[in-house]
């Protein structure tokens, strides 16, 4: 959150503060296509959005190449792929373990 442009330094009173989360989030899972989940946004992968999303990305990457073939140097695009897992920080699976 702090890295975003807007996110102020200081807030003036936790009014303040909850209002600006609210705004952040609301953008952050409904707006904001992230990079590491296909550009989609977590409300498209919560909401099982994500293989329709994909599919009509794949049409259009499809008529891009057969109208301009020569612009895809190797192969013909595929949309980015959603990871089967995301984590922010994974655990450890060595510390899961009983000794």
């Amino acid at each position: 959150m702090k890295y975003r442009p807007d996110f102020p330094d200081r807030f003036g009173s936790i009014q303040d503060s909850r209002s600006h989360s609210q705004l952040f989030f609301s953008w952050y899972n409904d707006e904001h296509r992230h990079s590491g989940i296909g550009l989609l946004t977590p409300a498209m992968v919560h909401y099982g959005q994500a293989d329709d999303i994909f599919h009509k990305r794949q049409l259009v990457l499809d008529a891009a190449y057969l109208a301009h073939p020569e612009r895809f140097v190797r192969w013909p695009p595929k949309p980015l792929s959603i990871p089967k897992e995301v984590w922010i920080n994974k655990p450890n699976p060595s510390q899961n373990k009983r000794h």
